[in-house]
């Protein structure tokens, strides 16, 4: 499947294709800008340590494809690098400190502030991320003055018809719905003979559960593989059939963030 620099979101909506001129002269007020927000990490012995990162582009590129066109969505360049200080006693893993993505995410915030615009998406496709984002978009908010959202393409369920009760429980990384996508995505980036079965005993307390992030851990806390799910089930028909329903799933998210109006929280 081929999608970086091709398709509508590349030729219609890639921002950084536009020249100086034609960004100066782009209507600002109700243009939404996505920031894709991904990581460079280990994922098990059978996948690529760029999973996340492309699997964001790929979802940016397939959601892309749903929107209605004259859209007022912008596309930038996804920062490839994450926080991914859980995987960091893995060969390949490429860290950025939590400081360091903090203050790149705000130098590019200030930036798209300069340029007149005032809303930004981040969409993050790597778990490790998430808390930090959501403390980093506030700041980004108070510094620059941007309305800024987040947008996890997990939260939109997207896989929730595709996997087991035992995959939705425990398969947090590198799993069956990751490996399948990638399976899709590029399938010469897999390599399936690979792939095994690794799932955490996670607590399911209500009071104590490792949804409720009641617990840091580390990947090495958890598995031994640095698989947390079953990527032997992983297959490219459903990885296809997932990457679909996501685009279409993202690409109303995305309409909906694009058209809210900060200004309407306030009675």
């Amino acid at each position: 499947m081929s999608f970086r620099y091709e398709g509508k979101a590349y030729n219609l909506h890639f921002l950084p294709r536009l020249t100086t001129k034609e960004i100066a002269e782009l209507p600002k007020d109700d243009v939404l800008i996505v920031l894709p927000v991904g990581a460079v990490e280990q994922h098990g012995a059978h996948m690529p340590v760029y999973t996340d990162t492309l699997l964001g582009e790929a979802m940016m590129a397939e959601a892309f494809k749903h929107l209605p066109d004259g859209a007022p969505i912008w596309l930038l360049p996804s920062v490839a690098y994450g926080k991914s200080t859980e995987h960091m006693e893995h060969p390949g893993t490429i860290t950025l400190s939590a400081q360091t993505l903090i203050m790149v995410l705000q130098d590019i915030a200030a930036s798209l502030a300069r340029s007149g615009f005032k809303k930004l998406l981040l969409v993050n496709t790597h778990g490790g991320n998430a808390d930090l984002l959501g403390m980093a978009a506030r700041e980004m908010r108070i510094a620059t003055g941007l309305a800024v959202y987040r947008l996890d393409p997990g939260s939109v369920g997207y896989s929730e018809s595709f996997t087991d009760a035992e995959e939705k429980a425990g398969g947090i990384h590198a799993g069956d719905v990751e490996t399948s996508l990638v399976m899709a995505v590029c399938p010469d980036w897999v390599h399936p003979e690979l792939a095994v079965r690794e799932l955490p005993n996670f607590p399911q307390s209500p009071s104590f559960s490792f949804r409720s992030r009641s617990f840091a851990w580390v990947m090495s806390d958890i598995s031994r593989s640095g698989i947390a799910g079953d990527a032997t089930k992983a297959t490219p028909e459903r990885g296809a059939a997932m990457l679909e329903a996501a685009g279409v799933l993202l690409a109303k998210a995305l309409l909906e963030i694009a058209y809210f109006d900060m200004a309407s929280l306030k009675n």
